[in-house]
């Protein structure tokens, strides 16, 4: 086989990394000279800082009024635990799973001593039978699955008129994809996701409804101190006005501030949206007429516009164990990253063999743009070393 000239064109900034992502476009270190350095989280100058934050992100992420919002320890991981502990137990509980974070909530379920636990789970590529859920139970799921790739095309599945909660990972969909809220109770998310922010900070929303099961239920295990969000049953509101748990950084505080604030100038959540669609679609394209990749997502109206998670289905690859699959997804990433064309885009540990590459509204689009050439470069390349070895 012959193997394809090597591109000319590199894209200019080769970061597609699923978190933390790259920064905003024009983001330099000087967007940080007004961070509150030094000073206390708990100072007027700090505290108002971390209230700036979650008056924007209701801004700009059109959350309800009456839904609170708060800054809280351990990125996503955090916000998804504190909710769980915290929330369930009065009724039965659904975990629906299909990659491997979904999968870590599972386990956290299964760590607690819950009455009724029923898990939804289906593989890399697939949606579990969530029409199983009828909402008299608790629902955790996550919206769009960071490391498959595969997100729920819409919450029609939640019955509008539930009885229990629905606690929703959303961490690689907020920004990027449309959240129905009256279907969400407890919203969680990171910073170092579609917004390119550092580690470390989740956020937590939750909806009346979330807030009064969290004033008239005492779950029966011990919680933890960063996971206490009342006091004397009540709900600590100071929590949900930048008071945060324990320390937070006021210079990642900053740079998120800075992402708002350029999302909002640029035109909102929809300019953020349109930019995934737009870039996610540059990859849809080249996978729809390239025949060694295919998208991980089974189902067209499945498919993530962040994280695009892509396997490789040629059989001269197929045929191989899995550990050399692996192997040589990952010669192709390495090949690619010595290139400087693109950095830290291989699938995930635990999904099959191929690629993930970030399309958020981050994203230049012309940067996926001259990507796609570089991939069937280094895969003939890749390919031409494995079948003349």
């Amino acid at each position: 086989m012959a193997i394809a000239s090597k591109p000319t064109v590199k894209p200019v900034d080769p970061r597609f990394s699923a978190g933390p992502t790259k920064k905003r476009p024009g983001w330099t270190l000087d967007t940080l000279s007004d961070a509150a350095l030094g000073r206390s989280h708990r100072s007027a100058l700090g505290k108002a800082k971390l209230k700036e934050v979650i008056d924007l992100t209701r801004e700009v992420l059109e959350v309800p009024a009456d839904y609170r919002i708060a800054i809280v320890p351990a990125s996503d991981t955090g916000a998804v635990e504190m909710a769980m502990w915290s929330l369930l137990g009065p009724r039965g509980v659904d975990v629906a799973a299909w990659e491997n974070f979904g999968n870590a909530w599972i386990t956290d379920a299964e760590l607690l001593p819950l009455n009724d636990l029923r898990i939804l789970k289906a593989d890399y590529g697939h949606l579990p039978p969530l029409h199983e859920y009828t909402g008299d139970r608790d629902l955790v799921f996550t919206w769009n699955g960071t490391t498959a790739g595969v997100r729920v095309p819409n919450a029609d599945f939640i019955p509008a008129d539930r009885e229990g909660l629905t606690i929703c990972d959303a961490t690689s969909a907020v920004y990027a994809q449309d959240i129905e809220w009256d279907k969400v109770d407890v919203l969680t998310y990171s910073w170092q996701k579609n917004m390119g922010g550092e580690a470390a900070h989740g956020m937590l929303i939750l909806s009346p409804r979330a807030v009064e099961r969290l004033e008239s239920y005492t779950p029966p295990w011990p919680l933890p101190k960063i996971f206490r969000m009342t006091s004397k049953g009540k709900l600590n509101e100071a929590l949900f006005e930048g008071s945060t748990i324990n320390t937070p950084s006021l210079l990642c505080a900053e740079d998120h501030l800075d992402a708002l604030k350029w999302v909002k100038a640029n035109g909102g959540l929809k300019f953020m949206h349109d930019r995934a669609d737009a870039n996610a679609q540059v990859l849809y394209d080249w996978i729809e007429r390239t025949d060694w990749i295919a998208n991980l997502a089974s189902k067209t109206e499945e498919r993530s516009n962040t994280g695009v998670c892509m396997k490789i289905v040629d059989e001269r690859i197929t045929a191989l164990p899995k550990d050399e699959q692996a192997a040589f997804a990952k010669s192709i990433v390495k090949l690619l990253g010595d290139e400087n064309v693109a950095l830290d885009f291989g699938s995930y540990k635990t999904a099959p063999a191929g690629f993930r590459v970030w399309a958020s509204g981050l994203i230049e689009k012309s940067d996926l743009e001259a990507l796609t050439p570089w991939l069937d470069w280094a895969f003939e390349t890749k390919i031409a070393e494995l079948t003349n070895a």
